[in-house]
């Protein structure tokens, strides 16, 4: 059976509330085997939980986006200490996420709304490190920034996800035990240096993800919702750019998600029948 899993995928986005159950079937039809749904907000834990709970396979993470902490409590940070703690023996619960830095909008890039950002993903780095679980990261115009704080703390490890920075940013996260997300974006043929990106970086530090239901790749339409049953046509895209057959794509970003997230080898043992 083919190592196929989507490493993040918004599973509760209300653009999947009327046909949620028909999406993951579908992308099960597709040979996915399993999906990580990361949270947004504190509000979305538990929904998270429950629908990762709701199919084969499905895992979780929990955690605050950088583009949500402006709407964030300080007491959402122990609203997820304790969610964690509370489900620290959940198979299911595997990652602290999606956490990270946006500077992608000028506005956000300085002044009260950055140091907002930073102030919620130091606490969380220091969160997911007392519980033990690597991160998610949401990684756009601000590598240099993550990495800064990633190495104050012991080596976490995870996922940047939709990394699109410079080899040698990417090496210093590899260095520190994550891989990188590779989904929709590298389809673009005008996405020059992501796609240099995915064929220079050892296949083994890459896993694949849609970010459904954003970040639709180039053979959907403009504005089109994106799906986790596109990941099998990432991964065969990868393939292709790598000139290396999908087998060994789907084995290789499998059993690296199954190392930077330590908890995913129980849960997607599948692919080791």
């Amino acid at each position: 059976m083919r190592a196929l899993f989507d490493t993040h995928c918004h599973l509760d986005a209300s653009e999947f509330d009327v046909d949620r159950d028909h999406v993951i079937r579908l992308a099960q039809a597709q040979g996915v085997q399993g999906i990580l749904i990361p949270s947004v907000q504190a509000t979305d834990f538990a929904k998270v939980r429950d629908l990762a709970h709701g199919f084969e396979q499905g895992a979780y993470a929990v955690g605050i986006h950088p583009m949500f902490v402006r709407h964030a409590r300080q007491e959402d940070l122990d609203v997820l200490t304790r969610f964690l703690y509370d489900h620290r023996d959940d198979e299911r619960l595997v990652a602290v996420g999606e956490i990270g830095l946006d500077f992608f909008v000028s506005e956000i890039s300085q002044g009260i709304e950055r140091e907002r950002q930073v102030h919620f993903y130091k606490a969380q780095l220091a969160i997911a490190r007392q519980a033990q679980l690597p991160v998610i990261l949401h990684v756009r115009r601000s590598q240099d920034e993550l990495l800064k704080w990633l190495r104050r703390h012991d080596r976490i490890g995870g996922i940047a996800h939709a990394f699109n920075g410079s080899f040698q940013q990417a090496q210093q996260f590899i260095d520190l035990g994550f891989a990188l997300g590779v989904g929709g974006a590298f389809t673009f043929t005008r996405a020059k240096q992501i796609r240099r990106l995915v064929t220079e970086c050892a296949l083994e530090n890459l896993v694949l993800e849609t970010d459904a239901p954003d970040m639709a790749p180039a053979w959907l339409e403009k504005g089109a919702r994106n799906s986790p049953a596109e990941v099998a046509k990432i991964a065969q895209a990868l393939a292709a750019l790598r000139d290396t057959d999908i087998d060994t794509v789907c084995e290789a970003t499998a059993q690296t998600a199954m190392r930077v997230i330590p908890k995913l080898g129980d849960l997607w043992s599948v692919v080791n029948k």
